[in-house]
């Protein structure tokens, strides 16, 4: 299960197969790294991709203060991001065909750079939401683009499999980076320019001097994001290879919009042991999904406090500085713990009882998440729900690898993919009114019966969050109704 939400078809959202990388020797990394074309694809993807997302980390915080604390004003950012890979990706996939895949990596930069300035004059909402949509839509051409590259830098075809792992791991760590530590990237960024003017030095003075606001203002990650893109299209620059494909004589075929999750739903229908598993995960995500938009509200709203050790010292202690992108490093710190010890248990249970767990460990780290108000008890919550997350994802992706035949392996993981983006579009579309509507009760009962705000049991973020919670719980429960978890279950063959 992949966490990456841009898709670009089947191919390209497949999740990269950890087995085959076991089999990989040793010595196919130390090759690729060693060579100058692959890694400066490489040193890009990972630069691009932190920018990808960085944006998202950046602009949560700011629609929010923007739009007064709506749910779903924040809940707009990811769905002005999910939309163009649920409608475009299988036409972006036959367009990447058509023109030279270095330009088109470069183009992209480029545009995203130029779409991220924008982001400097404007306070409109639905100026963002449609930035984040064009920039969106570029990155769609971006990971196509940089999948058909790879086999024409690596000198030894055998690498390949290699190459593609390294490029899934690496293109699932930005996305973490970029949007989980994008408070704290932005709080380094803002030291690092400090310390430059603080040094007295003339040069500085004069280059640096004259854009000190825009560098240290409130907007300043959009300078950030900006030159990420900047310095993957000058990378991609000096690679040196002609990577056109023949031009085919097909014309572009409309039809394909949208094919990837008309498919998927049709194939779902067909598999019956298979459609608890994916119902158990669309249910899960619609319920998880609320972490975002209203997650950060809740955040910025109710929490209190700080993170103790952290304001010991002055330089994390402006890490901490933005609470609300810096509890999803909470989230990222779980998430990796779980990636590093769930395979350690998926040896000692099954694996369809090690999914189920992950499922209810989230919902249960949600519920507490929601109940809480010391900023740094909700960050060890948050902690748990990256945990389960990860449990849940590495858990699946080893099911359907164990227990799905190899003819249909790429239609399920497909199904998977469709069913997450689908799920938490739902999620952001329905849930985060929710949030907002239940803030508004909250608010009118306050001034009907003349309650003190701080008497409050719940807010409308919290209730919120919890009804969402319990959703997982109840995903779980389906889960527990429908999956063979006292064993690893049987392979699900073409023909069932």
């Amino acid at each position: 299960m992949s966490a990456e939400l841009p898709g670009t078809g089947a191919e390209e959202n497949r999740p990269f197969d950890i087995s085959g990388a076991v089999e990989v020797s040793k010595g196919s990394y130390r090759r690729l790294l060693g060579n100058s074309k692959f890694r400066r694809l490489w040193f890009a993807q990972f630069v691009s991709g932190v920018g990808d997302w960085l944006v998202i980390g950046f602009l949560m915080p700011l629609v929010t203060s923007l739009s007064g604390g709506s749910s779903f004003a924040v809940a707009g950012i990811m769905i002005a991001k999910i939309i163009p890979s649920l409608l475009f990706s299988s036409v972006i996939g036959a367009l990447v065909d058509r023109f030279d895949r270095r330009r088109t990596m470069i183009a992209c930069d480029v545009s995203r750079a130029i779409l991220a300035l924008g982001l400097l004059f404007t306070n409109s909402l639905w100026v963002i939401y449609f930035i984040v949509m064009s920039m969106e839509v570029a990155s769609l051409f971006f990971g196509p683009a940089k999948n058909t590259l790879i086999p024409h830098l690596v000198e030894d075809k055998g690498d390949i499999t290699a190459a593609n792992g390294l490029s899934y791991t690496t293109q699932q760590g930005s996305m973490v980076i970029g949007l989980a530590a994008s408070g704290g990237i932005l709080a380094g960024f803002e030291f690092g320019v400090r310390s430059l003017l603080h040094s007295g030095l003339p040069l500085v003075d004069r280059l640096v001097g004259p854009f000190a606001p825009a560098l240290l203002g409130p907007r300043a990650g959009v300078i950030l994001d900006m030159l990420t893109f900047v310095v993957s299209a000058i990378t991609i620059t000096g690679i040196r290879v002609h990577a056109k494909a023949a031009r085919s004589k097909a014309g572009l075929d409309l039809s394909l919009l949208g094919h990837d999750a008309i498919d998927s739903y049709r194939f779902l229908r067909s598999h019956r042991e298979l459609r608890g598993f994916l119902v158990t995960i669309g249910f899960a995500i619609l319920g998880g999904g609320t972490l975002i938009p209203v997650g950060l509200v809740h955040v910025q709203q109710n929490l209190i406090g700080g993170v103790p050790i952290l304001e010991r010292f002055e330089f994390l202690a402006r890490l901490a500085a933005a609470p609300q992108t810096f509890i999803l490093l909470f989230m990222a710190v779980g998430m990796m713990s779980g990636a590093l010890l769930v395979p350690r248990l998926a040896g000692l249970m099954s694996l369809q009882l090690l999914f189920l767990g992950g499922v209810w460990g989230f919902g249960l780290a949600m519920f507490g998440f929601a109940s809480v108000e010391l900023y740094w008890v909700a960050g060890l919550f948050a902690a748990g729900a990256g945990f389960g997350i990860a449990t849940v994802t590495v858990a699946g992706n080893s099911y359907v690898i164990h227990t799905v035949a190899d003819e249909i392996r790429g239609r399920v993981f497909t199904a998977l993919e469709s069913v997450i983006r689908v799920s938490l579009l739902v999620s952001m579309i329905v849930m985060a009114p929710l949030g907002d509507l239940a803030a508004a009760a909250v608010r009118r009962l306050v001034e009907v019966r003349n309650i003190y705000p701080g008497n409050l049991l719940l807010t409308g973020s919290q209730i919120t969050l919890q009804l969402a919670s319990l959703l997982v719980m109840a995903a779980g429960v389906y889960a527990l109704r429908t999956l063979s978890w006292r064993s690893n279950g049987r392979t699900v063959a073409e023909d069932e």
